[in-house]
Parts: structure tokens; sequence; C-alpha cells
């Protein structure tokens, strides 16, 4: 069951990357698009990464990383003409399924949560078994043909544009840092600041610090390793408080941090390019209120209940 789980893994690799080869194609044909072959080449080499990375050097791997980033450094990544949509027929079909529309949302996540807990196996190709009944429930639903899941993979993939790989990214930066000690570094400068045998300020330390870290990297689990090696264990743990509830309550401090900075490009970024928001700080405006009471709360939940 293990080594299919690991089969099904690759395989949706091999899709998603394919998704990219077709953006890719897409891309090079649009000749309205100034820049055509830097955007393709840039969906291509990251197909590449998808198909073909377990199979490839670390070090072929990282050389394309670093490609990626000069194509998105000298922009040479943009968004081409996508098909514009009908309003009228958008209006039509929006009246006609209502709230059925979240249906296949809601059933991915079910489906996912269900697989996962019924084939603890499957728990890292749950999303994406998910994700395939997901899709087929959109096509009934909709009444939609296969062939527009093309179209739209296009549309979608060049909408989200190049924030769509930052959390892996970031992800990959936050085991660099722990490999390079940068955890210790942090504990070391702490150590001058708070004091040793006070649970109030390491707790305090220990939360700003994930928030803090997380609007840094953009990404509370990269953010989650430093900050708890850092601070977490030598000024919270080493006080007594149950590691299981300070650093559960750690990471959803991380996620105040991710509300409140553009770094998260998934949860902030996207929304704003999806929506064609004027103001592209406009969903971590509307999110900073409730990020800063949260903070607040975080800091005393594990102050009274990780003791």
């Amino acid at each position: 069951m293990t080594e299919l789980a690991k089969q099904l893994l690759e395989l949706t690799y091999i899709v998603i990357g394919c998704q990219f080869l077709h953006t890719a194609y897409c891309s090079y044909k649009d000749k309205t698009n100034p820049v055509r072959f830097g955007t393709s080449a840039f969906w291509t080499l990251l197909a590449i990464t998808f198909i073909g990375g377990s199979y490839m050097p670390n070090m072929s791997i990282g050389i394309i990383v670093i490609l990626l980033s000069l194509l998105t450094l000298f922009k040479q990544v943009r968004i081409g003409t996508l098909p514009s949509l009908d309003e009228m027929k958008a209006n039509i079909e929006s009246n006609r399924l209502k709230n059925k529309i979240f249906i296949p949302v809601m059933l991915m996540a079910i489906l996912a949560l269900v697989l996962a807990q019924m084939i603890p196996e499957f728990s890292k190709i749950s999303i994406s078994l998910a994700a395939l009944f997901a899709t087929i429930s959109v096509l009934v639903i909709t009444n939609s043909h296969p062939k527009s899941l093309l179209s739209e993979n296009n549309r979608m993939t060049q909408q989200v544009s190049t924030s769509g790989i930052v959390p892996q990214l970031l992800g990959a930066l936050g085991a660099i840092f722990t490999v390079a000690g940068v955890g210790d570094v942090i504990s070391h400068l702490i150590s001058g600041i708070v004091p040793s045998d006070s649970r109030f300020i390491g707790v305090l330390a220990y939360v700003l610090g994930m928030v803090l870290f997380t609007m840094i990297m953009g990404n509370a689990f990269a953010a989650f390793t430093v900050i708890t090696a850092g601070v977490g264990v030598p000024f919270v743990f080493a006080l007594g408080a149950n590691p299981i509830v300070a650093g559960a309550l750690a990471m959803t401090a991380g996620y105040c941090g991710t509300l409140l900075t553009p770094m998260a490009a998934n949860f902030n970024a996207l929304p704003a390019a999806l929506m064609d928001m004027k103001d592209q700080n406009g969903v971590i405006k509307a999110q900073a209120g409730v990020a800063l009471v949260m903070i607040v709360i975080h800091i005393f939940l594990m102050y009274f209940l990780a003791f």
C-alpha cells in the first residue's frame, strides 16, 4: 500500500508538470505577449522539475530554480492574452448553479480528510485523489466538456503566475535556515534580552517571533522550525511548557503573521490577482485588525494553557 501511494504521488507530480507544459505551449503560441519566449521558458522549466525532479541531480534542480528566479527578476514572465469571459453567460450560470458551485470544493476537503483518516498510507496523496473526484463533480454539476479543463488550467495558471511557486521556495528556505543554524543565532541574540526564568516573556518572544518570522518568510512552516529551535525550546519548553500545546499555538500564531504580509503570496497576493483588485494590499488591510487581536489572544492562550 505504501509503495502504491508513492507511485500515485509521483504520478500526481507528473500530471502537474503536464499542466505546466500546456501553459508553456499556450504562452509560446500567444504572439500578443512581448515576452512569450521567457514566459514559455518559465513554465517549461517548472514543468521539468515536477516531471523529472525525482530522477534529476539536486544540482540540476538548483540551477533550474535560479533560472526561474532570473526570468522573474528580469520581468520575462507575463500574463498573456486570455480568452475573455462572457459576462452574460457567467451571470446565467451563476443564477442556475447558485450554491451548488461550492459542492466540489467541499467534496475535495471532506474526501481528503476521510481518505487520510481511513487509509493513513494515502495521507500524502489524499488531496490529489480528492481533487480528481472534485474535478469530475465540477464537470457534472456545470455540464461542461472535459476540454474546458485545458483552457481553464491555462487561465488559472497564468493568473496565479510566479506567485504559485513562492510557498515551495519559502519552505525550502526554512529548511536551509535550520541547517545553517539560524535558530542557534536567534537563540543567542534573544538570550541577551529575554530573562531565562520568565514564562510570560518567553511566551511573548515565542509568539511574536513566530509572527514576525512568518511575515519575513511568508510561510509559518518555514518559520516554525527556526523559531521553535531558537526561542521555543530554550525559553518556553525548558520552563515546563507542554510542547504539544505550545507548539500548536506557535504554529497558529504564525498564521497571524501570514495575514499581515505580502510574502504569503498564496494567501494575500493570489486573491488580489484573481479578483483583479485595484489595491494589491487590500486583502492584508482587511485582515490586519483580526490578526492583531488574534496575536494577543495567542499570547494569553499559550501562557495559561501550556503551563
